[in-house]
């Protein structure tokens, strides 16, 4: 009876909303490193990705159906532009930098969600997201220049619409076809908008340059979408799904260190630590608060 009520937890512990946004935020943070480690324009990136993310998507989540409405289209053109945004951002300046100013997307959220969704605001919210930026402030300490400014602002204006992606998910209307629909369109929209630079640039395809395409939309993005969507649509609080997001960019700049030597500051390990330990601590708490579940406090 032990061994079985410890197969159950365990059987309970993968299928949990947050399990899913973690898993999902460590296949994210292999993105920097692929993109990095592929010759292509970010354009032409985008366009292979998003192809083989868009029929990843929409074979694993086929029998959910691809209805969509006003909602759904506007949460696939804000994920088209993040995704988009990000990738520009990798190629004009470093993995971390870019990676860093995506995830400011909770501090919207912090303040987007009461207003939007009526939610209850946490001063342990406000601390834990505090905590996290002071992190990722300890990343850029003699890091900026004027040479990022360009890469900078792109991932910043992908952070922002990251955190309009996360507020979308959980409208009553977006429940009310299949949960990935948004990301199976998004790639649509993007691989339409981005074909031409791929068609002009395909004599760079190689058998490398492909697998790296595969990779990025298949798992990267694909899997990992998935199961992000779900781990909302579950139950997670958007605010909750962005802290727990953090874990992406304490990996990103890791896997670029193992594969090509990029190594992190002093100051970036320390705010590494800062991120991972407020986000275990946050996550300890609200399972304590409902224990098997994860509490919501949506009133829509």
């Amino acid at each position: 009876m032990p061994g079985v009520l410890a197969m159950r937890e365990k059987d309970a512990l993968l299928h949990s909303p947050l399990a899913m946004i973690a898993l999902a935020a460590v296949l994210f943070s292999t993105g920097g490193l692929f993109i990095k480690l592929s010759a292509l324009s970010a354009f032409e990136l985008s366009c292979g990705r998003s192809l083989f993310a868009a029929a990843t998507v929409a074979f694993l989540t086929r029998r959910q159906g691809f209805k969509a409405n006003r909602v759904t289209l506007l949460s696939a053109t804000l994920y088209a532009a993040l995704l988009l945004l990000f990738v520009v951002a990798t190629k004009l300046t470093t993995a971390a930098n870019a990676i860093f100013l995506q995830y400011t997307a909770p501090v919207y959220v912090l303040v987007l969600e009461p207003l939007l969704y009526r939610e209850r605001f946490r001063l342990t919210d406000l601390l834990v997201v505090a905590c996290c930026l002071f992190g990722m402030a300890l990343f850029f300490v003699g890091e900026l220049s004027p040479a990022d400014i360009g890469g900078n602002i792109a991932a910043l204006v992908s952070g922002f619409c990251f955190a309009l992606f996360m507020l979308l998910l959980r409208h009553p209307q977006a429940r009310e076809v299949n949960s990935a629909a948004p990301v199976i369109y998004g790639n649509l929209l993007l691989a339409a908008l981005t074909a031409p630079a791929l068609i002009a640039g395909s004599d760079k395809l190689s058998l490398r340059e492909l697998a790296i395409v595969g990779y990025l939309g298949t798992v990267q993005i694909g899997l990992a979408y998935i199961l992000f969507t779900r781990g909302i649509a579950r139950g997670a609080r958007s605010l909750d799904a962005g802290i727990i997001g953090y874990i992406e960019p304490v990996l990103n700049p890791l896997w670029v260190f193992l594969a090509l030597g990029e190594r992190p500051s002093s100051w970036a390990l320390l705010g590494g630590a800062i991120i991972i330990t407020a986000v275990i601590a946050h996550t300890i708490q609200r399972a304590r608060t409902a224990p098997g579940e994860v509490p919501t406090d949506a009133r829509v």
